[in-house]
């Protein structure tokens, strides 16, 4: 396992500090504001570990309402709203520095039989022949003009991302339909915890979803002509799965207008089972420099 995953174990291992209230660990990354995907993982832990281990997350819906503190630790609270035989739902509200900053309700569902149907899935390319994140952007990196933007992009990363075709960031001079592809996997095993490995697939829906509201206009994070955030996250966990294995995000923006794009996206894994749908909405506002 790397280093940069053990890291991410260590954050979601949070910390109990009293009955249903939970404290986060923080990250020594260059950013302004925590990442969205952690601070939605690690409120499915604290909400996973007040349900019984027989029930599994099967849904979940959370607002980003403030930007987080990279260097503060978070704490979260969870609500037991109901626990039923067959359901177990909660609401988890993460604090810092007094703020609300974000807020989550997960539904816990025991396994149990039932009909049986899905989509197919769409076609790929085998993920080994895929330059790495840090090969992909080896170049790109050196020419980006902050150090908070090079740590992102050349720091060790926890999760192994490929890109199937070229990003926004490689080709914003031309107007693409908004659709990607891209593989991950965690950078090494994860332990033999069905919540870890949905919290981790949590983690890494949000890494890169909102990049397909770029593609169709000659856009980027990097270049200082916009900017962008999480507002809201759902997702769907369709069947039990392994996150220590190749998984396809496949992903596509339906809409865009008012400094607001959504996209939406599925995760298969390599044999061909859909197990998580995603829906996101997030800001894309445009900077003035941009606009004239």
């Amino acid at each position: 396992m790397s280093d940069a995953l053990q890291g991410l174990l260590d954050l979601l291992d949070l910390e109990a500090i009293e009955v249903n209230i939970f404290r986060g660990g923080h990250t020594d990354e260059k950013r302004m504001r925590t990442f969205g995907g952690l601070v939605a993982s690690q409120a499915l832990v604290a909400a996973g570990r007040t349900v019984e281990p027989t029930k599994l997350v099967h849904s979940l819906h959370a607002y980003f309402l403030r930007p987080g503190a990279p260097q503060s630790p978070i704490l979260y609270q969870v609500d037991r709203i109901r626990d039923g035989r067959s359901f177990s739902t909660r609401r988890v509200v993460a604090i810092q520095h007094g703020e609300v900053i974000f807020n989550l309700s997960a539904s816990f569902h025991v396994n149990e039989p039932g009909v049986e149907h899905q989509a197919t899935m769409p076609k790929s390319v085998d993920p080994e022949t895929l330059p790495t994140f840090a090969e992909r952007y080896a170049n790109y990196a050196e020419k980006l003009k902050t150090e908070e933007q090079r740590d992102w992009f050349t720091r060790p990363r926890p999760i192994d991302l490929r890109h199937v075709a070229a990003s926004s960031r490689e080709t914003n001079r031309e107007p693409r339909e908004p659709r990607q592809q891209i593989w991950f996997r965690p950078d090494g095993d994860l332990p033999d915890d069905p919540l870890v490995h949905a919290c981790v697939v949590a983690y890494a829906s949000d890494m890169s979803l909102l990049d397909s509201i770029l593609l169709p206009h000659t856009l980027s994070w990097d270049d200082g002509s916009m900017t962008g955030a999480s507002l809201d996250h759902a997702m769907w966990f369709h069947r039990p799965f392994s996150a220590n294995q190749w998984l396809l995000y496949d992903q596509e923006s339906t809409a865009s207008y008012g400094a607001r794009g959504i996209a939406r996206g599925e995760i298969w894994t390599s044999d061909g089972e859909l197990i998580v749908s995603v829906v996101q909405e997030g800001l894309v506002r445009e900077t003035k420099a941009r606009r004239a």
